[in-house]
């Protein structure tokens, strides 16, 4: 066995070993929403074909979890996409290079990644709220303790490692399997761009939020009030306490392990493409979102334009991303992520050959933005046509894991590559041949759910 193939397979069987552990520690439940319709629903609980179908949710507790749900996603992304925005203050203050900034936010996003499919596997065995709780809570104490990281071990420890497994609880990536769960099949694909476009409006909000607290009280008090906010999380978080109908995936339906499900999908080619392209989406979006304001302070625009600039983004894929949602029904996903990654180096290219003016650097926010996280809709879309709901966040999870990955190089490499050169323009090309490679690796996708047999699990 090759070592990738050893390291594979410890990897999948630690990520199963979560979900079990967690019913180790389970203790009271959580306080329910008033408005909450029915339990969470347990993995001994899972209807499968023959068991009698749930009693459908009301519309209006649809709505419920839709708002909530983005609310939350608008909450988590804010204060993570405006990272950006502490690096020349806390650099100046403290003497660092930009590859220091740089390390936490890349520990941050590998964090992040490697957390994500452990935290989906326990949110698809409990449900979504204790991960959410959980989550929040990190959230909070990971931005007050960057707010005194005075030295870059601390910064390592706050703004990478608990940042990161905080996000693992309460990003759009929890949401959206909530959503897959709980709301009906016509409802997801613009409820899935819906919660993307969500954290987009915090993407939108944040970076110029920071930037005028950083202006007037100080960047520490800055990420002081931003863990407050954060706390706003838990409660939402209840509104997902409901459940829905749960699909397994395909023809010859049967109840899986998550064992099972988890070599299913590794040993699915589409599945393995799904995760490959998705890299290179973790790579431009963390690389941009944490140098591009530097990027455009060191050619002569002022902090405003790269704050500005971080804004348009979140403003322009809010329609972006709503749009995906709405394409993925309606045509095939793995074309429109094609496109969208194409698109995205296009983007990136005419920006770089461009002379630098305040006027490129919020029309290239425009075009990235419309493009940023428009592959969600589709990739999520994608893990349950071939794999069903029932292990969607997990699944999807793994899938995750490769954005981060991707986005730990890139924010590490822009930050040492500028150290050693003076310049991002090697990190800048990276990302226009990751994108078009991307775009090719996404066209051989099969779109077509798994076929099992339909022997019970054991």
């Amino acid at each position: 066995m090759s070592a990738m193939a050893a390291f594979t397979k410890i990897y999948l069987g630690a990520a199963a070993h979560a979900a079990k552990f967690a019913g180790l520690i389970e203790g009271e439940s959580l306080p329910r929403h008033p408005c909450m319709v029915a339990e969470r629903c347990r993995d001994d609980e899972m209807p499968s074909s023959t068991s009698t179908p749930i009693t459908p949710i009301s519309w209006r507790a649809h709505i419920l979890v839709l708002f909530a749900g983005c609310l939350i996603a608008m909450l988590a992304f804010g204060p993570r996409s405006s990272s950006g925005m502490f690096l020349l203050p806390m650099t100046s203050e403290f003497g660092w290079g930009r590859d220091v900034f740089g390390l936490a936010i890349a520990i941050q996003n590998i964090v992040w990644g490697t957390a994500q499919p452990f935290a989906g596997a326990v949110a698809d065995r409990f449900g979504v709220v204790r991960v959410m709780w959980v989550g929040g809570l990190l959230y909070a104490l990971a931005l007050t303790l960057m707010a005194y990281s005075s030295t870059p071990g601390l910064l390592d420890l706050s703004a990478g490692v608990i940042f990161g497994f905080a996000l693992s609880g309460c990003s759009f990536n929890m949401v959206i399997a909530a959503f897959g769960k709980i709301l009906p099949e016509p409802m997801r694909p613009l409820a899935f761009g819906a919660a993307t476009a969500a954290g987009s409006f915090g993407q939108f909000l944040f970076p110029p939020l920071a930037s005028g607290l950083i202006s007037e009280i100080g960047w520490q008090e800055t990420l002081v009030v931003f863990g407050g906010i954060m706390l706003l999380i838990l409660p939402l978080s209840l509104a997902l306490a409901m459940r829905g109908q749960t699909s397994a995936g395909g023809p010859g339906l049967r109840d899986q392990s998550i064992v099972e499900a988890l070599l299913e999908a590794f040993r699915h080619p589409s599945y393995v493409l799904l995760v490959t392209g998705f890299f290179t989406c973790g790579f431009q979006l963390a690389f941009i979102t944490v140098h591009l304001p530097a990027y455009l302070a060191d050619i002569g625009l002022s902090a405003s334009i790269g704050g500005w600039t971080l804004a348009v983004i979140g403003l322009f894929n809010i329609v972006g991303s709503l749009l995906s949602g709405a394409l993925s029904s309606r045509m095939p996903k793995r074309w429109l992520l094609a496109i969208i990654y194409f698109s995205r180096a296009a983007a990136i290219a005419v920006f770089v050959l461009l002379p630098a003016s305040p006027v490129t650097s919020i029309g290239f926010g425009m075009v990235i933005g419309f493009l940023w996280l428009s592959t969600v809709p589709p990739t999520s879309g994608l893990v349950m046509v071939m794999f069903g709901n029932r292990y969607l966040a997990m699944l999807f999870g793994f899938v995750f894991f490769s954005h981060q990955v991707g986005g730990f190089l890139g924010v590490w490499l822009g930050g040492l590559l500028y150290e050693s050169t003076g310049s991002y323009a090697i990190v800048w090309w990276l990302s226009v041949a990751l994108g078009i490679a991307s775009a090719v690796i996404n066209l051989p996708i099969k779109e077509r759910p798994v076929i099992r047999t339909a022997t019970a699990s054991t």
